[in-house]
């Protein structure tokens, strides 16, 4: 398996359970490896033959412009799924960071991988 990744995307976001949180969006840090075969691509020189990370990253800033988590885990487990669903990944690792929400702490988040039922 290969793996096609996005670092740091940075992205706004309505996240947290307490009221300074959910009375704005706070920008949190993405990190994704998506597992997928890339030989095709390889082959083909085609991104229909692969995940486009393009189409990827708009995705999830529309979703996200729309929805509202309290937690980073359900938020995390929502991308892995998205991408192991909607994208036809193997295997993800999504990893999601928020920035300084903890005095002396520069940031917390937190790290999933999942893989496609079969």
């Amino acid at each position: 398996m290969d793996i096609i990744f996005i670092e740091e995307l940075r992205l706004a976001a309505h996240i947290g359970i307490y009221p300074r949180e959910k009375a704005m969006a706070q920008t949190i840090e993405l990190s994704l490896q998506i597992g997928v075969s890339t030989a095709s691509a390889g082959a083909s020189d085609d991104i229909g033959d692969t995940i486009d990370y393009a189409t990827v990253v708009a995705r999830l800033r529309q979703e996200l412009a729309e929805r509202r988590f309290n937690l980073l885990e359900k938020l995390a487990e929502y991308i892995a799924t998205l991408l192991l669903e909607d994208f036809g990944a193997g295997w993800v690792r999504v990893a999601i960071a928020k920035q300084g929400v903890i005095r002396g702490v520069r940031r917390v988040g937190v790290v999933i991988e999942r893989g496609a039922r079969v």
